[in-house]
């Protein structure tokens, strides 16, 4: 088998055999997944009385032929061998046990793609789960990927961001349920008989995420007349630029949901809250990536300014206006990092177009997340409720809520007997609606945000019809 050399920028990096996908085994397991997904049950089993259901024997055949194209594929990725024996064993045991819900407990704990980081190194990924933001049934699903894990991201992670379970990755190929908005690979979404104590790994891939973002601020910055700095719009026609930017800030964000002053856990414990609290969670470990990436830039970081204004132009451009507004939090921590720029004159929208004052950007985006941080200190002390209604206040502050909203009648207009989880009914599935400003630029981005789905980095240069 011919050996290639994965290269990055001018480093040369570990050796990887001859990619997955171009081996005649690739398309056969591929097909053999696909012909399987639209059998399966939401929880991943297979009706045989349902309609429409194959011959079980038709069935077997099918998990025999991806098996067989494990097998096959395995020598490519010896790094890999515990995990593809253990994957054989749980596709054959699904099998000869009827197809029930399945489990895949013991080729997820063979899987360890967090113990060997090294940049551009391959694997091969078979598990029936569901993909965040993505298909909500755990169909099995097949994706091959490469780490991203350059010598200057590994040296930061060692030295200043420790966080041994990330994984940054790339698509190489995906089956049905990665042709969607999902760029995540969490072990969380696989089924299994039963939790692991801890999980491992978690990926989040970059290219797709780049490519994403390339897309829309391309868009919204024309849409809105928006001036760049020369070396800022450079970044956003560079993929690999925004996708070190990428790998950067989730990395960052992702270790800060178990750092600072938190009145919660919000990784580890399943908490019923109102969405909010999750915007500000989330907003809180985008602005902590900004903050350390303003640090990082002092530093000499070469990729820290690209991820200043990843985070800036993704959270205001396509976050308030993607997906619907049923508890939409990621869209709200976009609305409320533009309203607050907007409010304190970093932002302006005049004479239909926008203007960044590019100086004071960082001090007031530092400003916001030093404000999230201070609610979570004083948090700490409060009772859950007060909490809850601290939150509300913050974000209300800059975001009108709707008028119908009995949140915002503050507590006398709840039932305060209930406990607070039973509250969150009260809560309107649009409680901050979206501005007259991003009405409008919903509509125009409607397309622009849609196209992007299943994209990845071949796909990132895009001109609208």
């Amino acid at each position: 088998m011919t050996e290639i050399l994965v290269q990055s920028g001018t480093e040369e990096q570990v050796p990887s055999l001859t990619r997955v996908v171009e081996h005649p085994a690739w398309p056969v397991l591929k097909n053999a997944v696909e012909q399987i997904r639209p059998w399966q049950s939401q929880d991943g089993s297979i009706d045989f009385e349902a309609e429409g259901a194959p011959r079980r024997p038709d069935a077997v055949a099918a998990v025999e032929r991806v098996a067989g194209a494990v097998e096959q594929l395995a020598p490519l990725l010896p790094h890999d061998a515990a995990y593809h024996q253990a994957l054989v064993r749980d596709l054959r045991r699904w099998a000869e046990g009827g197809f029930e819900v399945p489990d895949f407990l013991d080729s997820l704990l063979a899987f360890q793609p967090a113990a060997d980081r090294a940049d551009g190194l391959q694997h091969l990924v078979v598990f029936p789960m569901y993909t965040q933001n993505g298909n909500p049934d755990r169909n099995l699903e097949a994706v091959v990927l490469r780490m991203v894990w350059p010598d200057w991201l590994a040296e930061l992670e060692r030295t200043r961001y420790d966080n041994p379970l990330f994984c940054g990755i790339t698509f190489e190929d995906f089956t049905s349920g990665y042709d969607t908005n999902s760029a995540v690979l969490f072990p969380e979404t696989i089924a299994v008989r039963e939790a692991p104590e801890r999980f491992s790994w978690g990926g989040i891939f970059c290219d797709r995420e780049a490519a994403r973002f390339r897309r829309v601020t391309d868009a919204a910055v024309g849409l809105l007349g928006l001036e760049l700095p020369e070396d800022i719009a450079a970044m956003v026609h560079d993929q690999k630029r925004c996708e070190e930017a990428f790998v950067l800030w989730d990395m960052v964000h992702d270790r800060t949901h178990s750092h600072g002053d938190l009145p919660f856990d919000p990784f580890m414990i399943k908490q019923r809250q109102p969405f909010w609290m999750y915007g500000l969670e989330e907003l809180r470990c985008d602005l902590t990536a900004f903050k350390e990436a303003v640090k990082l830039q002092a530093d000499g970081v070469p990729q820290a300014r690209d991820v200043q204004y990843a985070v800036l132009f993704d959270r205001m451009f396509r976050f308030p206006v993607t997906g619907d507004r049923n508890r939409n939090y990621d869209g709200l921590g976009g609305q409320l990092l533009f309203a607050y720029l907007h409010k304190h004159d970093v932002v302006r929208w005049t004479d239909n177009k926008l203007s960044i004052d590019w100086e004071r950007a960082p001090q007031v985006t530092n400003q916001l997340c030093a404000d999230i941080e201070k609610l979570y200190r004083d948090g700490i002390d409060r009772p859950k409720l007060v909490h809850w209604f601290a939150g509300y206040e913050l974000v209300s502050t800059y975001l009108p809520p709707h008028p119908g909203s009995k949140w915002a009648k503050g507590p006398d207009a709840l039932d305060l007997t209930l406990p607070p989880r039973k509250l969150v009914d009260d809560v309107l599935p649009d409680e901050f609606p979206l501005s007259m400003f991003y009405e409008a630029l919903s509509k125009k981005l409607k397309n622009v945000i849609a196209s992007t789905k299943g994209i990845t980095a071949d796909g990132a240069e895009w001109v609208a019809a």
